[in-house]
């Protein structure tokens, strides 16, 4: 039915059709968007790029593997003992260090040292790791996690507030060849 120069019931309804898939597009699109700029519009917290001291070199003696503890430098004030993180910290030669991750490269589960094996046991799944941090066995792909370090008047600093990635395992495939 249609009347004579005026708008048809048809062309009202693809109107009416058009405007609400646009709404529906827009409210699609909002989230889509702010995940892709959000690299660009997120603001860095205060404490993303700090040193924190995990002790004197004292308490790290020369060949062995000790836990140590610090606070989270990004933290809210409803963090409470979370924001306590554990790390592995491992003493090469009296000069050298490795701070390890606590978690595991698998799952994260939180790994634990055995000193008498000289391994790194994950209770999930089985998974172990030599002392250096790399793959000895089981589902994990890769080695532990590591933290950047330096030693600053005689105590141990890591890089806290960024934490460790997959890009710095230990271990970790460095470069992918063709297999043509």
């Amino acid at each position: 039915m249609s009347s004579t120069g005026g708008v048809t019931r048809r062309d009202l309804f693809m109107k009416i059709g058009i405007f609400c898939n646009g709404i529906v597009g827009v409210i699609l699109a909002v989230p889509v968007v702010r995940y892709l700029l959000s690299p660009v519009t997120r603001e860095r917290k205060v404490g993303y790029e700090s040193w924190i001291t995990l002790g004197n070199l004292e308490q790290f003696p020369s060949g062995e593997t000790r836990l140590a503890t610090y606070r989270n430098p990004v933290v809210s004030s409803s963090d409470g003992d979370t924001a306590d993180v554990a790390c592995w910290v491992r003493n090469v030669d009296g000069k050298a260090f490795q701070v390890f991750a606590i978690n595991c490269a698998h799952l994260g589960c939180p790994v634990r040292w055995f000193p008498q094996s000289s391994l790194f046991m994950c209770p999930c799944h089985g998974g172990a790791y030599y002392q250096d941090g790399s793959r000895a066995s089981g589902p994990p792909e890769r080695g532990l996690f590591e933290y950047d370090y330096r030693i600053e008047k005689g105590k141990l600093l890591i890089k806290a507030g960024e934490m460790p990635t997959p890009g710095q395992a230990s271990n970790f495939v460095r470069e992918i060849r063709s297999c043509v």
